[in-house]
């Protein structure tokens, strides 16, 4: 047989990247009562009472602490309707979002 000098394609397989995640941060304050917070986290991220507790803890005694890793717009929007949640109710607690390292 002769060779007729093609070679075979190589196939290009394209990966999407992830999108970048960002956390999260509750912020400490010395004003807003605990079960406030404890009742916004389990509203707002879901997350069960315990694992509420823990987190308002640790923000209260390290000063922050991550809630949650979401997207961007993810992250942004829960923080703003988190913190917003609080400004309603007369608190200054706090929710930001930053990129994850």
């Amino acid at each position: 047989m002769a060779e007729t000098g093609t070679k075979p394609r190589t196939k290009t397989v394209v990966k999407t990247a992830r999108p970048p995640l960002h956390k999260v941060i509750l912020v400490n304050d010395d004003f807003t009562p605990r079960e406030f917070v404890v009742r916004l986290l389990k509203a707002e991220f879901r997350v069960p009472e315990a694992q509420a507790a823990v987190i308002m803890l640790t923000a209260h005694t390290k000063g922050s602490c991550v809630v949650a890793v979401f997207t961007k717009e993810v992250a942004e929007e829960k923080a703003n309707r988190a913190t917003e949640a609080a400004r309603s109710q007369g608190y200054p607690l706090l929710f930001t979002s930053e990129p994850e390292d």
